[in-house]
């Protein structure tokens, strides 16, 4: 099993410990994965519109949780 796997096992789990710390690593590793994406779909030259629509938010909610963690582009290699 994977390590998701594992976890969403854990989080329905009976057990509210358990399930709840199971929660928590899980929103970890969907945040870093959404991270992820997002800078892969900048780099490969998304707009924030684009990504906002692929993650069903909007631009401007997109944008203020990860322009801040992006990398700045030089303009002139636009």
């Amino acid at each position: 099993m994977t390590e998701a796997t594992d976890l969403a096992a854990a989080a329905g789990s009976a057990d509210p410990r358990v399930g709840l710390r199971a929660v928590v690593a899980l929103r970890r590793l969907l945040e870093g994965l959404e991270h992820l994406q997002v800078a892969n779909a900048r780099h490969q030259g998304w707009s924030w519109q684009e990504i906002a629509d692929a993650l069903e938010v909007t631009r401007q909610g997109v944008h203020k949780k990860h322009a801040a963690r992006m990398p700045m582009r030089d303009p002139r290699e636009a």
